[in-house]
């Protein structure tokens, strides 16, 4: 016990040391690295073809590359993909891609899309709605603590999880597109966004400097009124305002005139999202060791309706995650799922692939981060979710995952992607799925209170997403 005492004193002394000599960046440590980079002629080599080629161009494995095939032996899309343009929405859109299969059969229709301008309207209202309550809240802490800066740095983002899209369905509805279309702003959300944060940062400074004067609760909540009430008009000048009714026709693909009258979105949503919204859990796969396998944990403030869904994951082993989306897949249905979209890979050939860049041997060096490291070390997140369409199954096991993007037609092969299943390995973090899948003491432990992760925990990152 003395001795690892004794080490314990001599690492903390360490940090306190204040001799900097050896930590400079000196002449002769410089001259080392110049002479260093001068003693393999593959540098320059390397050099020569950087200065002049996008390292993007030159990092693909051909023969990884070349083998873009998008054959798999379950394939249930048969449809054309959506584009979410210039915004996050990519939750809301690969929610409504899953909702819209089992819609177009029930509407009789070969192509169908639910308005995804009309979800984002009441997502942003309430976001701001659920970020001035935080703010009233958290208003005895101090302006600069961890967590305030956390919600007033992301305030109203576009991104979003599973459970707060099914919150927002229960409470507010759907719409056919044509009924809510598209707006510059709904696919351009960008300025919108920067009035809507400029707004609500403000909103936050008059909450929390009325709470330091002695204001009570029911004051709190008028001031919050006066600026949802900007908020909401900031949001109709630019989304146009959702309807609380509306006539809808269409024609099937029998050729039938079909019509609706004085139909409300909730009405709608539940005579068309055919899926059981109740009986879906979040699966997510994080290997880091604070987050026990075969636990249920959730990440303090992440939400958009205050009374809405708590955000839930349960964190299992991916070689499980895999084989439950196989499952679902080969039951009919399409997978909800969240990853880090920007790793491995080759947006116009639509591939993920883990081996599909050699940045080792460009520079000579080794990434050697394993996945729970990454997460530590702010290297990977969850970045976008999409949809799971199909797979390819080898001898009984997955060879390769069909994605529906919802980045248009213009990319992979008309907006279809593959991902090996590598890739899958490394980069996937969450599903949304039915729990009757999940083996029976994965079920009991949905049932235990969850573990909270602060604000800013990589495991709430989908929802930060511009």
């Amino acid at each position: 016990m003395a001795k690892a005492n004794k080490r314990r004193t001599r690492r903390r002394a360490s940090f306190k040391c204040t001799d900097k000599s050896t930590a400079r960046l000196t002449d002769k440590l410089i001259a080392g690295l110049q002479a260093d980079f001068a003693s393999d002629e593959r540098y320059k080599v390397m050099q020569n073809a950087i200065t002049h080629v996008s390292i993007r161009d030159l990092a693909w494995r051909h023969n990884v590359v070349k083998d873009d095939e998008h054959v798999f032996s379950i394939q249930l899309d048969d449809w054309s993909v959506t584009n979410q343009k210039s915004s996050g929405r990519c939750w809301m859109f690969a929610a409504l891609n899953l909702f819209r299969v089992g819609a177009m059969k029930k509407l009789k229709l070969k192509g169908f899309e639910f308005s995804q301008n009309y979800t984002l309207f009441w997502d942003k209202l309430e976001k701001a709605n659920y970020f001035l309550e935080a703010m009233i809240e958290t208003a005895d802490r101090d302006v600069d603590d961890r967590t305030v800066k956390t919600l007033l740095g992301r305030p109203v983002d576009d991104g979003g999880q599973w459970s707060m899209f099914v919150s927002l369905i229960k409470k507010h509805g759907l719409v056919p597109k044509s009924v809510m279309p598209e707006t510059e702003s709904s696919s351009s959300t960008g300025m919108m966004n920067a009035v809507l944060v400029e707004k609500l940062r403000e909103g936050a400074k008059m909450l929390r400097d009325m709470h330091a004067e002695g204001a009570g609760a029911d004051e709190l909540r008028a001031a919050k009124q006066k600026i949802l009430n900007v908020v909401y008009r900031i949001l109709a000048i630019h989304l146009g305002e959702p309807p609380a009714k509306f006539d809808w026709q269409w024609k099937d693909k029998d050729g039938k005139v079909r019509r609706q009258r004085n139909m409300t979105p909730k009405r709608f949503a539940d005579r068309y999202v055919t899926v059981p919204l109740d009986e879906y859990v979040c699966l997510v796969h994080d290997p880091r060791k604070a987050n026990p396998i075969g636990r249920t944990f959730t990440v303090e403030y992440l939400g958009n309706i205050v009374g809405g869904q708590i955000v839930t994951y349960l964190n299992v082993n991916v070689e499980l995650m895999k084989q439950i989306t196989l499952k679902t897949l080969q039951d009919g249905e399409p997978v909800w799922f969240g990853c880090d979209v920007g790793k491995d890979i080759h947006t116009d050939k639509g591939l993920w692939d883990t081996s599909v860049k050699d940045l080792g041997a460009i520079y000579n060096t080794s990434f050697e981060m394993d996945k729970a490291a990454r997460l530590n070390y702010s290297m990977t997140a969850m970045t976008h979710a999409m949809l799971f369409t199909g797979v390819d199954v080898v001898a009984g096991k997955p060879r390769a995952w069909r994605v529906e993007n919802s980045w248009g037609t213009d990319k992979g092969k008309a907006g279809f992607y593959r991902m090996n299943d590598s890739w899958f390995s490394e980069h996937m973090f969450e599903i949304a799925v039915r729990r009757k899948y999940l083996p029976p003491r994965l079920r009991e432990a949905l049932s235990r209170k969850p573990i909270v992760l602060p604000a800013w925990d990589p495991m709430g990152s989908l929802a930060r997403l511009h």
